[in-house]
């Protein structure tokens, strides 16, 4: 039984094109060519902070991204940046009666901007405010202390990433979905590591209430 659903943040929730971009101007870099490295990492199942490498040897990501903020082109979260089914999809499954949180590696910063979006959720935490990144099972720890479940076998984690969200949260004994979108999902999808681990593979959040429903 499923009592919690708590989704990652970014390609699952948000559509990281216009931060992505951001990055790719600020380093000087066509978006086109960032975007194809990015795709280049992605694929050989890499961290894509490897992705800086490739331009700038040594990118500190954390420093940089404080730089961007002293110059006004720090993160930010808008509206627009949500995948169209993000707000009806999440308020479908609280009018089931479901406990809805959001937990993704991102950083303080970025749950400020989400709890600034007045999403349809009870919960909202990044890796940043517990000290904690996935695929470390002390991230998953934190995803079912903050539901009212308390059982991990009640919580299911909805991400794009196999290692990460589908591989990792079941080894911690979460239920998983993988949903296909943003260039991890498509990857990722019908990978026999995926279909092993991941107890649905969805298209879109309005997927999740009817496969609750019915289990």
């Amino acid at each position: 039984m499923v009592s919690a659903v708590v989704f990652d943040v970014g390609e699952t929730l948000l559509d990281d094109s216009r931060e992505w971009g951001a990055w790719a101007d600020w380093i000087g870099v066509p978006r086109h060519t960032f975007s194809t490295v990015l795709g280049a990492v992605t694929a050989a199942g890499r961290d894509n902070a490897e992705t800086f490498q490739y331009f700038r040897p040594g990118f500190d990501v954390a420093h940089e991204r404080q730089l961007r903020e002293e110059a006004g082109q720090g993160e930010s979260i808008e509206d627009k940046d949500l995948y169209p089914d993000v707000r009806s999809g999440l308020a479908r499954l609280k009018d089931l009666g479901l406990w809805v949180g959001v937990a993704g590696n991102q950083t303080a910063r970025t749950g400020e901007l989400l709890r600034g979006l007045n999403l349809p959720v009870d919960g909202i935490a990044t890796s940043g405010e517990w000290g904690v990144a996935k695929p470390a099972p002390g991230f998953f720890e934190r995803v079912v202390r903050m539901t009212p479940a308390g059982v991990a076998g009640e919580v299911l984690y909805v991400g794009d990433h196999r290692d990460n969200d589908v591989v990792a949260g079941k080894a911690a004994g979460l239920q998983t979905a993988l949903i296909r979108r943003g260039p991890w999902g498509y990857l990722w999808a019908d990978d026999p590591l995926v279909r092993r681990n991941a107890d649905w593979v969805i298209n879109s959040l309005h997927d999740l209430p009817e496969l609750l429903a019915a289990a």
